[in-house]
């Protein structure tokens, strides 16, 4: 199920194999040297971006077998099932998978508060980047979450 590319490797498949991975039914999700896949996150009702965050090949079972999104934390080097100390939770509507079967697109339900973000936001995007004169500076485009 599960193939591992070395990062600047070159082509590792003739041309065939790529396009049955490109075209074809077969699920063969690739992960990267370090048995990482970025995972985009997506609110399946508003099609917002809640997160980016990696999934290793147990964090990609354990969501396809429980349908409560799973994630590799990288800082905690341990699998992590979203919610699981912060109540939230994503309930798996849809995967996707991108053409190179190296990247997923999880559109989920979001249970709990309805955030997504560690710092109690909907969304880990909630800042965007402006130019203040020839420096850059950060601004909210979500407010500060209210904290009890």
């Amino acid at each position: 199920m599960v193939e591992r590319t070395a990062p600047n490797a070159g082509p590792s498949s003739a041309p065939s194999e790529a396009s049955d991975r490109e075209e074809g039914l077969e699920f063969e999700p690739k992960f990267g040297a370090d048995g990482l896949a970025t995972c985009v996150t997506v609110d399946a009702a508003g099609g917002d971006v809640l997160m980016v965050a990696h999934m290793n090949e147990a964090a990609l079972r354990a969501t396809l077998a429980t349908g409560v999104v799973h994630y590799w934390s990288r800082s905690r080097g341990a699998l992590w099932r979203k919610g699981e100390t912060s109540g939230q939770t994503q309930r798996l509507v849809e995967l996707r998978v991108d053409c190179d079967q190296d990247a997923f697109l999880a559109l989920v339900e979001v249970g709990g508060d309805g955030g997504a973000c560690h710092t109690g936001r909907r969304s880990c995007f909630y800042r965007r980047v402006e130019r203040d004169g020839a420096a850059r500076r950060l601004a909210f485009v979500e407010p500060p979450a209210a904290r009890d």
